[in-house]
């Protein structure tokens, strides 16, 4: 157990009704979840408001309420903290209540639209392989050193982060890589986390249905570097016309990364195959198995950060050559007539302009490009039509299928893809609504040289239709496709 008040350190509290020097079992969001003496805080989120669960919370054993409006009746026994702020004070709390495990590790977070996924892990392998104990937290995957757990959220939240970060002390971790979202940081979940180093890739269409504008999307982003201490380094890509506005007034280090623009850390495509591509990195030439120029950039950025914390040159060159692509990131498998299939989590505009111009720039011509996207539901509408002109615009073929529909209708998603067509390229779109069945078209329509390329899901082994998740995994179903028709 623990005493409260060592909890609420660093929280702004504006009344106290009872008794702070108490002890306290846990701290715990979801009333659902509440038992004896724990702390219930009562967040008023997007859809739910705590508030309106603090009387079940103390039914079900919660001794310490903390809200940002005191119910009018108190019940006797329990004490009422009220904040300015109850997602701030959640965070702070729960850094607390696990004695500060960011502050005990070098905590690296990762933010931007793109690439998020491939630097955190990356970084993870790098660091492996450089013989250290690594900590993840990812979209893909949640990494005690060596131990994997499931993720649910890109950012999860405040508890389970310092839940994990306490895990990671406890094995010794040496440094961990954390991906940061808009999301994460509006809903203030890092709070009272201390970064060593903050990393931006880039910014483009994304979350507009949360955010409501562009602006509001990037100042948020912001916040996270104007929140990093003195201590720590801002590491920026300056290829993207949102990077030095990152820096413009944080504390941190200011470094600087560019394929194509004067910076701190620069690099150049020398080579590009499908089999991988030659860089040269700050005047140094390395092949890597990750292909295009977007992985080009995302590999530049480790590098950058793996110097500043202070690996070898010589070593993170060598490391970087050994590197594996991220599961459901340019993922891909050639079939026994060599046709490629790429499977790719590309699911905005930009994501899905630079996978089909890396694909477009490495082949020869000869050869016809299938792409097969989606768009999700109860997501951002704006993006459907403009992913749907690239995939029309860059491929030969565009097949419109399902993505995750959630509880949308999935015809009606792809009907709002399909206005965003050009209308000289409406004789290269077809729509087939099984994703299944699309995949399994653009096999058959496929001949031998041509290439694939199922976008949107990436890593996600599972389909999201009516708030039920069934099993789908893109790579299965393509490499079932070629079995069959090898028979």
């Amino acid at each position: 157990m623990k005493n409260l008040k060592d909890i609420l350190y660093k929280v702004s509290i504006n009344q106290v009704f009872d008794d702070t020097n108490i002890q306290v079992n846990n701290v715990v969001f979801d009333s659902r979840k509440i038992e004896n003496n724990d702390v219930f805080v009562a967040q008023k989120g997007v859809t739910v408001d705590g508030h309106l669960y603090i009387d079940k919370a103390i039914n079900l054993g919660a001794t310490v309420i903390i809200c940002e409006e005191c119910p009018e009746n108190k019940k006797e026994g329990v004490s009422y903290i009220q904040v300015a702020d109850a997602n701030v004070a959640l965070a702070i709390m729960a850094a607390n209540f696990y004695d500060n495990p960011s502050e005990k590790m070098p905590l690296i977070g990762v933010t931007g639209t793109n690439g998020k996924t491939t630097i955190a892990s990356l970084l993870y392998q790098l660091f492996k392989k450089a013989g250290y104990k690594v900590g993840l937290l990812s979209t893909v995957k949640i990494l005690v050193d060596e131990t994997e757990f499931k993720a649910t959220h890109t950012t999860p939240d405040s508890v389970t982060i310092n839940s994990f970060l306490d895990k990671m002390i406890e094995a010794g971790v040496d440094y961990c890589f954390m991906e940061v979202s808009s999301h994460g940081i509006h809903q203030k979940r890092t709070e009272g986390l201390i970064f060593a180093g903050g990393i931006f890739t880039n910014l483009s269409h994304d979350h507009l249905d949360y955010h409501e504008t562009f602006a509001e999307y990037r100042n948020v982003k912001k916040t996270f570097f104007d929140s990093l201490p003195k201590s720590a380094f801002a590491l920026t890509n300056i290829d993207d016309k949102n990077g030095d506005f990152m820096l413009q007034n944080t504390k941190a280090k200011k470094k600087t990364y560019a394929l194509k623009t004067l910076a701190d850390y620069r690099a150049k495509i020398l080579e590009k195959q499908f089999s991988g591509t030659l860089l040269k990195i700050n005047d140094t030439e390395v092949w890597t198995k990750l292909i295009g120029q977007f992985n080009a950039s995302n590999l530049l950025a480790i590098f950058a950060t793996a110097e500043l914390l202070g690996l070898e040159i010589l070593e993170i060159l060598t490391i970087i050559s050994q590197l594996e692509n991220v599961s459901g990131r340019f993922e891909y498998v050639i079939s026994e007539d060599n046709v490629t299939a790429i499977v790719d989590y590309a699911h905005t505009p930009d994501a899905l302009k630079n996978v089909l111009e890396t694909i477009n720039d490495i082949r020869t011509g000869n050869e016809s490009l299938f792409t097969v996207v989606g768009c999700g539901g109860d997501r951002d509408k704006t993006k459907r039509p403009k992913m749907a002109h690239i995939a029309s615009q860059l491929s030969n073929q565009a097949i419109f299928t399902s993505d995750n529909p959630r509880t949308e209708n999935a015809q009606t998603i792809i009907d709002e893809m399909e206005s965003g067509v050009s209308p000289e390229n409406y004789k290269k779109t077809i729509s087939i609504l099984d994703r299944g069945q699309a995949i399994k078209t653009a096999c058959k329509f496929s001949n031998r040289g041509d290439i694939i390329l199922i976008a949107g899901k990436g890593h996600e082994n599972y389909q999201e239709i009516n708030g039920v998740r069934t099993h789908f995994d893109d790579l299965e179903e393509i490499k079932n496709c070629f079995n069959q028709l090898k028979k």
